[in-house]
């Protein structure tokens, strides 16, 4: 939990879970306020942290505020619960800045603006956009100024490029222009205070990797000279070429740069959630959950161990096998392989979408004993019971099928966020439309977008983001000149699939499963499990991501740029015609 403190009797942090509840409590708060609307993401309902917070003697309040709408009507119905609850109080949202906004607006009639801009910032919320509303506020004595995004709002703070999400895409990419243009003015919206090594997530659930070492503070990867908004972006408008934040506030750009990642969506699997880290139900895909693989597979004897795939597309569609092979191989040198059931079960109809890795992966397949259930999703876990139920791909259509476990580790459904997927950007499976080659939005000529979140066929990993960032850099700063995109991404992408501890099966594709090897086959041979490849993935990789991708040093990244500009969008359409699923 990141409570931080704004006043003696006031804190807010991000999403909490039940846990956190206790913490609070530990750390003497008497009242908890969500401010976050049930259903809006991957989050605990207000329910179960009322619950939490009832049974260890803590009030509760639910006022929610959708994401945008800080109105002045929600700050005074959150004064007045401030008023009448016993502190110490934490709020909580999405990120904090909701809690925050709500706090600074319910104070304005009794503190300067100053004073509330400043307690902010000490809890790490830049509030700097929120002074006029504050000022109203103070001269008023009450916060009756209409919303940040009703008429007769403030002016937005203008930039030249506003980059949407601090993860791997976003910092990439600013790091690539400034490389390129070192006097831009950039921001990146960001709300999360830590970046997250993704990649590491899998080695962690492997015992190989330290999960701290997966983790340093946001703004330590913070390209020098970016202005970091931290907040969670709500709303696009395009055609007025700005966005809103959840706080009401508003930027313009003359560019943008979109790239949040994706939505891991736990609530499509009834049961899934609530089950996560105890019953023997686990997953790599979330941070504090890789700890709780490697014990599973540490502490496991006999019995079943079932892994899932869930539908397409999803982040390092590799990912699910990567779990399964480490823990089979740590089975397999304890020799223990002999006494498990191990099933993977991929909705999916074959085990990887590039075919020239397949006979390397059936290899492991075999030697580990795994039984391949293709056609199969996961639809529902009963944690208590250790059992999931899949629906079954036949020939008469689709059947269920409920499997016992002792170990599950489950993949959810993964689709665009949802500030994404209703927005004007979004195409019909809710995701950045881009053009797959120049990665520009195929309706607005001044947006582009890279990473998870965009519609290009490629596979959805951090290598691809390394490619990508540069295509976005020199595609941007044309059109920042007046020109057309003129740099090609050929949808690379790479998955090291770790069949077992110290080989990798090293898959480097792109659009339509062309192989695109980084290496000559003497040094690392992708199609078979070699050393060099682990020491790659474990030595190399992750000072690359930090020192050299989020640096803009762009080793081995460089991007194809047409010599002119014929139709950049029928280059595009030419490649999606081509591209197939990407692993």
């Amino acid at each position: 939990m990141e409570r931080k403190i704004v006043s003696p009797e006031f804190s807010v942090s991000p999403q909490i879970d039940p846990a956190d509840v206790g913490l609070a409590a530990a750390q003497g708060v008497r009242a908890i306020v969500c401010n976050r609307p049930d259903g809006e993401g991957d989050q605990p309902s207000s329910e179960t942290i009322r619950e939490e917070a009832e049974r260890l003697g803590l009030e509760f309040r639910y006022l929610p505020v959708p994401s945008g709408q800080v109105t002045d009507e929600a700050a005074r119905g959150f004064g007045k619960a401030l008023e009448t609850l016993p502190g110490p109080v934490l709020a909580y949202c999405r990120s904090g800045t909701r809690s925050m906004t709500l706090w600074a607006l319910a104070k304005a009639p009794r503190l300067s603006p100053d004073a509330i801009v400043a307690a902010a910032q000490g809890a790490g919320y830049d509030l700097d956009g929120l002074r006029p509303r504050l000022e109203a506020a103070a001269r008023l004595g009450e916060a009756n100024k209409p919303d940040a995004s009703g008429p007769g709002a403030p002016p937005a703070h203008r930039y030249d490029v506003v980059i949407v999400g601090g993860g791997a895409g976003g910092i990439a990419a600013a790091a690539s222009l400034l490389k390129r243009r070192p006097r831009l003015d950039i921001a990146i919206v960001e709300p999360q205070s830590i970046h997250n090594y993704q990649p590491g997530w899998t080695l962690v659930g492997g015992g190989v990797f330290d999960r701290r070492d997966t983790l340093k503070p946001m703004a330590s990867v913070m390209p020098a000279g970016v202005h970091w908004i931290r907040a969670a972006a709500a709303q696009f408008s395009p055609e007025r070429r700005e966005i809103s934040l959840e706080d009401g506030a508003r930027l313009a750009y003359r560019a943008l740069v979109v790239a949040p990642g994706l939505k891991l969506d736990w609530d499509a699997i009834p049961g899934l959630k609530e089950t996560l880290g105890r019953n023997g139900v686990t997953s790599n895909y979330l941070f504090g959950m890789a700890p709780y693989t490697w014990e599973l597979v540490q502490t496991l004897r006999e019995g079943r161990a079932i892994f899932t795939q869930p539908p397409m597309p999803i982040k390092c569609a590799g990912a699910p096998q990567k779990a399964m092979y480490l823990a089979c191989d740590h089975w397999n040198r304890e020799g223990r392989l002999g006494r498990l059931d191990i099933q993977f079960c991929n909705a999916g109809g074959v085990l990887f979408g590039v075919e020239d890795y397949v006979p390397a992966l059936m290899n492991y397949v075999n030697a580990y004993g795994i039984k391949l259930a293709m056609n199969e999703t996961l639809v529902s876990v009963d944690g208590e019971a250790k059992t999931a139920v899949f629906s079954r791909k036949t020939d008469a259509g689709t059947e269920e099928v409920t499997k016992a476990f002792d170990m599950l580790h489950a993949v959810p459904p993964q689709r665009g966020h949802d500030f994404i997927a209703r927005s004007p950007l979004a195409n019909a499976a809710g995701w950045v439309e881009v053009d797959p080659a120049t990665l520009r939005h195929v309706h607005f000529a001044d947006v582009y977008g890279l990473g998870d979140a965009c519609s290009a066929p490629n596979a959805k990993t951090a290598a691809a983001v390394r490619k990508q960032a540069p295509v976005v850099a020199e595609n941007v700063i044309a059109t920042l000149e007046g020109g057309e995109p003129r740099a090609i991404y050929d949808g690379y992408g790479s998955c090291p699939l770790t069949v077992e501890r110290g080989k990798i099966v090293l898959a480097e594709f792109g659009y339509g499963g062309k192989l695109l090897p980084s290496f000559p086959d003497w040094l690392i041979d992708g199609k078979q499990p070699t050393r060099a490849a682990w020491f790659l993935k474990e030595k190399l990789l992750p000072p690359v991501y930090w020192h050299a991708m989020l640096k803009g040093r762009e080793w081995l990244a460089a991007p194809e740029i047409l010599p002119r500009t014929p139709t950049p969008h029928a280059a595009g359409k030419a490649l999606a015609e081509t591209a197939g699923k990407a692993g």
